[in-house]
């Protein structure tokens, strides 16, 4: 049904929403001179621009503007249309692209496509991993109906679950000395070589500003861009990462967890849904039980 609007549109919308040619066809994963020559097209049949071309992109032209949220409005019903007819039954079906942090891959993508293949099985699941950072990109992309990110702090938005709340530690090999102590001081982390991500990242601001707060100054071992990379340095002793103590079967023996105090430090991991992608039966479906999943998964780690 996504034919009672022209395919073309869609194309439109995504340009817009990313600001670069090159960004939609990556998106949609198309090459960019099919995107290019789609949007030529649809502005000699418009008789006007839809775009101005920037030194870092495109923004709407005047007549985009006023013709953009009509074509939204127009894909988001005919994307209705289309759910209502294929779940007429009452069965989820269609594509729900599902990104997934590293650290939660173990214990949720085998049981997730399980119940998804025998409860739901005319719903094509696309699971995807990735960073906290890289997921929230691609969500806001439209690449991604849902997907797990990190939030530091409490800075859920509105709009997401939180599925857990977990407790940041820092992490040393299994055979340090510090692995024999149950806590340690945010100004005694301070000083110790840590395996830290990349800046801009929030956990990254969040250390920086803390150490401002004591007067302290952190003290980098090296960047690492996941917990995953994160703990592999640690394991080899090339410094200390901190993260929540949740670890990996292949990580228990090798690594140890302390509470980091002075302040306690939380971070939450949460559900966050596309406002740019139609919300169907299959992925409210999918949604209603990775909440289900993910909480339990992540209580019990």
């Amino acid at each position: 049904m996504q034919t009672i609007v022209d395919a073309r549109w869609p194309l439109f919308v995504k340009v817009a929403d990313i600001g670069s040619v090159s960004g939609a066809a990556a998106a949609l994963d198309i090459p960019q001179s099919v995107v290019s020559r789609q949007i030529a097209q649809l502005e000699s049949d418009a008789g006007s621009r839809l775009f101005r071309r920037t030194g870092r992109g495109v923004v709407l032209t005047e007549f985009g503007e006023q013709v953009y949220p009509r074509i939204v409005a127009l894909i988001a019903q005919a994307d209705q249309l289309a759910d209502e007819m294929r779940t007429r039954g009452g069965m989820p079906a269609g594509d729900v692209r599902f990104g997934m942090l590293p650290s939660t891959v173990p214990s949720l993508a085998g049981p997730l496509f399980t119940h998804v293949r025998e409860h739901w099985p005319q719903v094509r699941l696309h699971l995807t991993e990735g960073s906290s950072a890289q997921l929230e990109e691609w969500l806001g992309q439209g690449r991604l109906d849902m997907a797990l990110l990190l939030r530091e702090e409490d800075t859920a938005k509105q709009d997401e679950t939180v599925l857990a709340r977990l407790r940041l530690c820092l992490v040393v090999p299994a055979a340090h000395p510090l692995a024999k102590r149950k806590s340690i001081r945010f100004d005694e982390v301070a000083r110790l070589p840590l395996v830290l991500p990349s800046e801009p990242h929030p956990l990254r601001a969040r250390l920086a500003r803390l150490a401002r707060e004591k007067q302290l100054s952190l003290t980098q071992a090296l960047e690492a861009d996941s917990i995953r990379l994160q703990h592999e340095i640690v394991a080899c002793s090339g410094g200390f990462a901190i993260t929540a103590d949740a670890f990996a079967p292949q990580d228990a023996k090798r690594l140890a967890g302390m509470r980091i105090t002075h302040p306690t430090l939380w971070r939450s991991v949460v559900l966050a849904i596309a406002t740019q992608r139609p919300h169907t039966l299959a992925t409210r479906a999918v949604a209603a039980i990775v909440r289900k999943m993910a909480s339990a998964a992540l209580k019990s780690a």
